[in-house]
């Protein structure tokens, strides 16, 4: 394992130090793990907060600032931050307005933000929970039930945060939380793994000549592997099963502000005519300028199918340590959702 790191279990603290003092912002605790907007609480904002284990860098402490979130709570390296992360989290950014959680869909992560949210609720605080699960690889994997969460997170953030920082109260943000995630479809793919630093070697192994298609974030496996391909041929592959994913539909938990009620929701399939956001996204060790052979395909199969994109986002904003791989998020773009995203953003990991 080749990683510059000091000691397994200082990564967190000292990777938490170094993002402080480069970014004097942020206010950054320790006891317990979080970070929020230097001038939070905002008066009469929605405090809007997201989390997840470390090592999907800058989500989700890099999205924190105008315009995005006002507090993230980063766990150990693939593990999810505790209830009391999420609790200390709220209390020190709610300003009387309410506090949006915007969950990813990993059974740790669900757990715990629903534990933090009735802890919120007791204090007298206006909570909502939003899952997000946009991964149209697979239904259950090693760490969900029901489809994961991954790259509409980062979308859901931004359009979100922007809304927040506009003045929408707690139930306009979490209506346009769930509309962005029934909007949002993704899938990824693996060249390589990636080494959690506490277990010192790769979280699976792949051929030289071997690519793994629909992969997680923490390295779970996807629908298949197959030899590698030319990039627009994964690339094709990715995209289509995006757009031609049917219908979906499910039960999900929602916190109502006194108790847990279940939600049936359904995410419509992409439609010709459509206008998409497009999200091309590495996994950590793939460059940029590969991402944008990945865009230029990505471009070629939308117009195919009869979808036009009207903004987009090249980059690692949603990665799985140093995983070659590369993911992909289209999300139907209405006005609101465009002139949201459009909004001004100030952030360590995003700007606008």
């Amino acid at each position: 394992m080749k990683k510059l790191i000091n000691a397994v279990e200082d990564v967190v603290k000292e990777q938490l130090e170094g993002m402080a003092l480069a970014h004097p912002e942020l206010k950054v605790n320790y006891e317990p793990y979080y970070m929020c907007r230097a001038d939070a609480p905002v008066k009469g904002k929605v405090a809007v907060i997201s989390g997840g284990g470390s090592g999907h860098e800058p989500m989700h402490g890099g999205f924190v600032g105008k315009g995005m979130l006002d507090g993230a709570c980063p766990g150990e390296v693939f593990t999810s931050p505790t209830p009391d992360q999420m609790y200390e989290c709220a209390k020190a950014v709610d300003s009387g307005a309410g506090v949006l959680f915007i969950v990813k869909n990993y059974t740790g992560d669900v757990m715990n933000f629903e534990a933090a949210a009735e802890l919120v609720a007791g204090e007298g605080v206006k909570v909502q929970n939003i899952l997000i699960d946009d991964d149209v690889a697979v239904k259950d994997s090693l760490y969900t039930a029901g489809r994961r969460g991954v790259g509409t997170t980062v979308l859901a953030e931004k359009v979100v945060g922007a809304a927040a920082e506009e003045g929408y109260d707690l139930e306009q943000c979490a209506d346009l939380c769930r509309k962005v995630n029934q909007y949002g479809r993704s899938f990824g793919v693996a060249l390589t793994s990636c080494t959690v630093p506490a277990a010192g070697k790769p979280t699976f192994e792949l051929g030289e000549d071997e690519v793994e298609m629909g992969i997680g974030i923490h390295g779970e496996p996807g629908t298949h592997r197959m030899p590698i391909k030319s990039v627009d041929e994964m690339t094709q592959y990715a995209a289509e099963q995006i757009i031609d994913d049917p219908a979906y539909s499910r039960t999900v938990r929602e916190w109502d502000g006194e108790q847990w009620a279940d939600k049936e929701l359904t995410d419509e399939p992409f439609a010709k005519g459509d206008k998409v956001i497009a999200f091309v996204n590495s996994m950590g060790g793939t460059p940029v300028s590969e991402l944008y052979a990945v865009y230029r395909k990505l471009d070629e199969v939308c117009r195919a199918k009869g979808l036009t994109i009207v903004r987009n986002l090249v980059g690692p904003y949603i990665t799985s340590l140093e995983m070659q791989g590369f993911s992909i998020t289209l999300l139907k773009a209405d006005d609101e959702i465009l002139k949201l995203w459009d909004a001004p953003a100030s952030t360590p990991g995003f700007v606008r």
